[in-house]
């Protein structure tokens, strides 16, 4: 039996609110409604950390950012951690990545055989937070342009990017086709759009009208804000200029074309599939990092375990193996490891060479039950102190050392608006989340563990910034002497060897 390909195709900052598989009735991306309509769907898919790098981390490796010092969007991601990469490669995969993953430190693999971009982050160590001087903001701290300037654009930097993360994606599919390479492939495409800045293409910007766009339906006054989500409110300088419900719009209009941007570019790809002979064999997953709270609440971007910053879409879109349907109980992306895993040998788990955290999502595509759990951590800016966070069954608890304990029930509250940790009433299951977060966390040892980090690498981005400066930035390589048309190959041979499909 031959082993399946597998398509993994992110998108960054993608709020599964957002799209018209969990119910938006705005936004347009036929093509996820249409791998959805035919796939497995998850309406309860978390990430495990609401920032780019540490939540990609946890996804490569199927480990919390407290196991792999995952903490913010410049930790190291240790070259000695097994990822998903890995144990595909191991298994006979090629294994690819096109795009974003936001690794920092020397290596810039981590399983992948080839990279055929570079990133659109750096890959050093100069994005810290500092938890003992938190009123300093960093230039590199978000703030309100992207909602000040939000608007349709004709080029941006991100654009550049994911136009170059497509092509080189889609190339590689007719590469693959045209080799005699029959190894099966796991291709990693991963988008930065919807990612702010808020700024789209006109043909995007003008699949919305301003009038249908929706403005956030929670707002909270800034006195009534929990402590972590003041925090977060003084890191983007959410209250240094006045913001008018226009340019939420704006914001909005714009982050719904830039995930009409991402679906056509899954539409590219698909095509690609179909046109490579490759669809049936091919496993496409689809998922994000996290989410984007885009003015609910009073708040921006992500950084929170409230559900629009921490909820993600999930899609495993293979007819012939699962049957379509929908799994309500929670998972996580840190379970798609042990499941690409399983994919990759027939349903079977390989000998992990470190127990992971993740768990296997087989029994929920193969509808034998499943786990109901998401555990989650939060280190990076906004933070002075570890957030945790447990999701299980209707329940989220988020608790934190020096702010009040947050519960919530999902199922009678979506809106995350009562916090039943105030509430008499959940006073048992309260203390047993408490005894659980105690057991399962120390925080004060992780805090510490934190600030060692950071000052590590404080002092090694200044040094590493003296004098002659060499990147860790991924630099792809490309043979030019070995592209196109070129005097040491019969010109018959290439192009034979380049027509797909083949002639006789």
């Amino acid at each position: 039996m031959r082993q399946p390909n597998i398509l993994f195709i992110m998108a960054d900052q993608m709020a599964a609110d957002s799209l018209p598989v969990y119910g938006h009735p705005v936004v347009k991306a036929p093509n996820l409604s249409a791998l959805a309509n035919n796939g497995v769907v998850f309406d309860s898919a978390y990430c495990n950390s609401p920032l780019c790098a540490p939540s990609r981390y946890v996804l490569m490796s199927g480990q919390l950012p407290s196991k792999i010092g995952a903490y913010d969007n410049s930790a190291d991601f240790p070259a000695d951690v097994p990822t998903f990469a890995h144990y595909l490669r191991a298994s006979g995969y090629k294994t690819a990545l096109s795009g974003k993953m936001h690794f920092c430190g020397p290596d810039q693999l981590h399983g992948f055989e080839e990279r055929l971009t570079t990133d659109i982050y750096p890959a050093d160590y100069g994005w810290f937070p500092d938890w003992e001087d938190f009123s300093h903001r960093p230039s590199w701290y978000h703030n309100m342009s992207s909602v000040t300037q939000a608007g349709p654009c004709v080029r941006t930097n991100q654009l550049d990017f994911d136009d170059e993360v497509v092509f080189h994606a889609t190339r590689y599919l007719y590469d693959i086709v045209r080799s005699n390479d029959q190894r099966p492939f796991c291709l990693t495409v991963s988008m930065t759009h919807p990612h702010d800045p808020y700024a789209t293409p006109k043909e995007y910007w003008d699949l919305y009208d301003n009038d249908e766009i929706d403005l956030p339906q929670v707002q909270i006054a800034r006195e009534d804000q929990d402590p972590h989500s003041k925090r977060l409110q003084y890191v983007y300088g959410l209250y240094d200029q006045e913001i008018s419900d226009q340019q939420i719009i704006n914001a909005r209009r714009a982050y719904y074309g830039a995930i009409s941007y991402v679906d056509n570019k899954i539409g590219q790809l698909l095509k690609a599939l179909r046109e490579t002979r490759l669809a049936e064999n091919t496993i496409i997953v689809f998922s994000g990092d996290h989410g984007d709270m885009l003015g609910e609440r009073n708040l921006w971007y992500k950084m929170s375990w409230f559900e629009r910053s921490a909820r993600v879409p999930m899609i495993v879109h293979a007819p012939a193996k699962f049957r379509p349907h929908r799994v309500q109980q929670s998972v996580s992306t840190m379970d798609l490891l042990p499941t690409f895993a399983a994919l990759a040998n027939h349903g079977t788990e390989p000998e992990y060479a470190m127990p992971i955290q993740g768990r296997s999502l087989m029994p929920h595509l193969q509808e034998s039950g499943g786990h109901d759990e998401v555990i989650g951590e939060y280190f990076g800016e906004g933070a002075v102190a570890p957030l945790f966070m447990i999701r299980r069954e209707q329940y989220k608890y988020i608790c934190s050392e020096p702010d009040p304990e947050q519960l919530f029930n999902l199922k009678e509250d979506p809106q995350e608006l009562n916090n039943l940790a105030e509430d008499p009433s959940y006073a048992t299951l309260l203390e047993e989340f408490r005894r659980e977060a105690t057991g399962r966390w120390d925080s004060p040892q992780l805090t510490r563990e934190v600030i060692q980090s950071q000052k590590r690498r404080r002092l090694i981005f200044s040094a590493l910034t003296k004098g002659n400066i060499v990147s860790w930035d991924h630099q792809p390589i490309f043979k030019a002497s070995e592209m196109y048309m070129r005097n040491h190959i019969d010109l018959d041979d290439l192009e034979r060897k380049s027509r797909f499909p083949k002639v006789e």
